[in-house]
């Protein structure tokens, strides 16, 4: 089975570039189709690229000039010219299980239903820093527990935005990627979810580079959350639509999912220090009636974001053997804290500047890691039965 495989280095600023052709995976070469998709103005890239001698299999794909200069846009541009039946996007800076190609073709094979598999994402630099820590639980809470889960109960799954294999013919069913939104990612799998299409996660991981200072995570958790913005925006104008195309359960969860991470971003941090406040102030023990019962909605709805955080995040970290004490989870208020003030910044550069795509640079700081290791596999994502290939 050809598969074509797309590194999206449009998506982020990539200070090398030879880390995108050391993807060498346990696959037959002659069915392997990868294209190297560059910005026309990225000549440092090109050069870089052009110089490498690569095989017949590479095809560097030169985004022309035009708007949004964006990773969708650029992926756009590279889709008619992929081969395969499958397809897979990694990020630059990614290194993907040497077998995940050969597993990800296994499950399309056995279980034709299967439109997307999305492999697991975890990060191998958790010790660089403790917003890299916490980026790194963060991760493993969401692709090693909250997908998994997501998946064995046929909910809507929010992609990442890289080791996500598709069937071509449903990607362009669906119309490929909307390039004006900056995370991609999760509005495609909306997409699926309207199309019927099955997504589930696959037992494999690929590693790569957290931000390990605050300017470098704020500026993509800005983009983040204003993406998610636009996803929530863009896919819940109708409401009653909505609700029928994905059905009841479906779409709670989905709105919970991107609602929630939008909200609970605004909302709850600001709720949990008001609640906060009045218990340490004595108001809480001076509440009649009706306050105590406001007071009561106030905690719950302030806790509910840290605990789906710290309840899963401990289990994760275990599951991945993340370098990080355990009591890194009490600095949970102050991570979500941060979410926070990105989030309001985001709400404003979705008004001033929606379809601004703020770089991620990577390949600076880098230390390189062993890979951290691989949790049990669980169901929704398994591996699959060998084929031939």
């Amino acid at each position: 089975m050809r598969i074509s495989v797309i590194p999206g280095i449009s998506g982020d600023a990539v200070t090398y570039s030879s880390g995108v052709c050391a993807i060498i995976p346990d696959y037959p070469r002659g069915k392997l189709d990868i294209k190297l998709v560059v910005e026309r103005g990225d000549a440092a890239t090109r050069a870089a690229l052009e110089s490498l001698d690569l095989p017949a299999r590479y095809e560097i794909v030169v985004a022309p000039p035009g708007l949004p200069a964006t990773k969708p846009r650029a992926l756009n541009v590279a889709l008619p010219a992929a081969r395969g039946a499958l397809v897979v996007i990694y990020d630059a800076e990614d290194d993907p299980d040497a077998d995940q190609l050969r597993l990800a073709a296994a499950r399309f094979a056995a279980e034709p239903d299967v439109a997307c598999l999305q492999a697991a994402l975890t990060i191998d630099n958790a010790v660089d820093s403790w917003i890299s820590a916490m980026f790194a639980i963060e991760y493993a809470t969401l692709f090693d527990l909250i997908n998994p889960g997501l998946a064995a109960l046929d909910l809507p799954i929010p992609l990442g935005g890289t080791s996500n294999h598709f069937r071509v013919e449903t990607l362009r069913r669906v119309g490929a990627w909307d390039a004006w939104n900056v995370t991609e990612d999760a509005d495609l799998g909306m997409r699926l979810a309207f199309a019927g299409a099955r997504v589930d996660t696959l037992g494999s991981s690929t590693t790569e580079e957290a931000p390990a200072d605050f300017a470098g995570w704020f500026r993509q958790r800005v983009r983040w959350q204003k993406g998610w913005m636009q996803t929530l925006i863009v896919h819940s104008r109708r409401p009653l639509c909505f609700a029928r195309a994905l059905g009841r359960c479906r779409a709670l969860a989905a709105l919970a999912v991107i609602g929630g991470s939008t909200l609970g971003g605004l909302f709850g941090p600001p709720l949990f220090f008001a609640a906060l406040w009045r218990a340490v102030s004595g108001q809480l023990v001076a509440a009649r009636g009706w306050e105590i019962f406001g007071d009561v909605a106030i905690y719950l709805l302030a806790l509910s974001g840290l605990m789906t955080m710290a309840v899963p995040g401990l289990p994760a970290m275990r599951r991945r053997r993340i370098e990080a004490r355990p009591s890194i989870l009490a600095t949970l208020p102050l991570y979500y804290a941060m979410i926070c003030l990105a989030t309001w910044a985001a709400l404003f550069d979705l008004a001033i500047r929606p379809h601004h795509w703020a770089k991620t640079e990577h390949g600076v700081r880098r230390v390189r890691r062993s890979r951290p290791a691989a949790p049990p596999i669980v169901q929704g994502a398994k591996r699959g039965r060998p084929i031939s290939i």
